[in-house]
């Protein structure tokens, strides 16, 4: 397992310990007609982002409304990209990394959110391939502070965007990463000798500083716990996120409702879940809203705003709160082989296994057995960190 070889834990989206780094991983606004982050807009037949005065390496850019988006999918390529018959994997090792370059970062979340999140593209050149679902390893500059003489150790991040990246051109990879920050539990303040080293070197990168990655699977009984089932194109799939853990999930919604891939048509049901602690902290927001717009039938995003929102007892709204208001629907569409996902921290798990389990037991059946036979069917895809 990559995690057991480099001698950290596998991240679904941002693997950074805390003190010696820590984990943590996620919106985007309205502005004028055109979808962005902030003020970055859709790209003419492409998601991209608007010529500023940073990403001076972008070359053509172009607005499209979203009336225009609706009209047609986005062209890819190269469409060979389509013909591996295996994710790509060990192109490049931590030992022997890709040097590839930074496109541009972008603040994907409001003033009033709880930390910075960055959307982070990064130009492979088309070298370093991937699918979706797949991890870059990212090795930032500098020592290993455990190790003096040695390189810092490889931190796995979820990509967050399709094969094609953002300029659906084949070259580029995105990634979602939230400022890791450390606070003094006796001061309050923050401590910069603690902060999350890879974290902060990307969130600080400009366009056209270096970067050294690598690409992995993520973890799992097969090692690919994440990647996008595509055997059936009218499948059901759940996907429940925490925070920036809806990186994998920007990537597969890209590929059903943005792409036109010449060898996948999706025609089922993808549900979002994706609990955040406010709407400043929403991620990818306008993206998912547009495909609610644009695919009704085929689409359906539920939003758990913990500071916001209350649940039916007058707490907090968390994630598992959203499963079991739903959850009768839920149950249904996994005894019909829905494939259902978890993607963000570690301790979004326990609040979700408690609901699910009761849930079950109030219909009469028994959990341990149901998730079993979930796993036994590869329904069941987790990724926590």
């Amino acid at each position: 397992m990559a995690s057991a070889a480099l001698g950290t834990q596998v991240a679904a989206a941002a693997l950074e310990p805390v003190g010696s780094d820590g984990f943590l991983k996620g919106s985007s606004r309205k502005s004028n007609n055109c979808l962005n982050f902030r003020s970055k807009p859709w790209v003419g037949k492409s998601l991209a982002w608007e010529k500023t005065q940073q990403s001076r390496h972008l070359n053509k850019v172009f607005c499209m409304s979203v009336q225009q988006a609706s009209k047609s999918k986005v062209a890819v390529k190269p469409v060979e990209l389509e013909n591996a018959n295996e994710p790509p994997l060990n192109l490049y090792k931590p030992k022997e990394p890709y040097t590839a370059t930074i496109v541009s970062v972008e603040r994907l979340v409001g003033p009033k959110a709880p930390g910075e999140t960055c959307h982070i593209v990064i130009d492979h050149g088309g070298n370093v391939p991937y699918w979706e679902g797949q991890s870059y390893g990212v090795i930032p500059p500098g020592e290993n502070p455990k190790k003096p003489g040695s390189p810092n150790t490889v931190r796995l991040y979820s990509i967050a965007s399709t094969r094609y990246g953002d300029s659906f051109d084949g070259k580029t990879a995105s990634l979602c990463v939230r400022r890791a920050v450390y606070y003094d539990p006796e001061t309050g303040k923050e401590d910069p000798s603690k902060k999350g080293i890879c974290s902060n070197f990307l969130c600080d990168s400009k366009p056209g500083d270096k970067v050294q990655i690598t690409v992995f699977l993520h973890a799992g009984p097969s090692g690919k716990i994440m990647l996008l089932p595509e055997d059936d194109p009218n499948a059901t799939h759940i996907m429940i996120a925490t925070g920036t853990g809806v990186a994998p999930y920007r990537g597969y919604l890209r590929r059903m409702f943005m792409e036109d891939v010449p060898t996948y048509k999706f025609g089922g049901l993808a549900w979002l879940f994706l609990g955040v602690a406010n709407s400043d902290s929403l991620l990818y927001d306008e993206e998912f809203t547009t495909y609610l717009q644009q695919y009704p039938d085929n689409f359906r995003y539920d939003k758990a705003l913990s500071r916001e929102q209350k649940n039916k007892n007058g707490g907090k709204m968390y994630v598992q709160d959203k499963i079991e208001e739903y959850s009768d629907e839920i149950f249904k569409l996994l005894d019909g082989g829905a494939h259902i996902y978890f993607c963000g921290l570690k301790g979004m798990m326990p609040g979700i296994q408690d609901t699910l389990k009761r849930v079950a037991e109030q219909r009469g059946e028994s959990w341990d057995q149901k998730l079993s036979q979930l796993k036994k069917n590869k329904q069941w895809h987790v990724e926590v960190y």
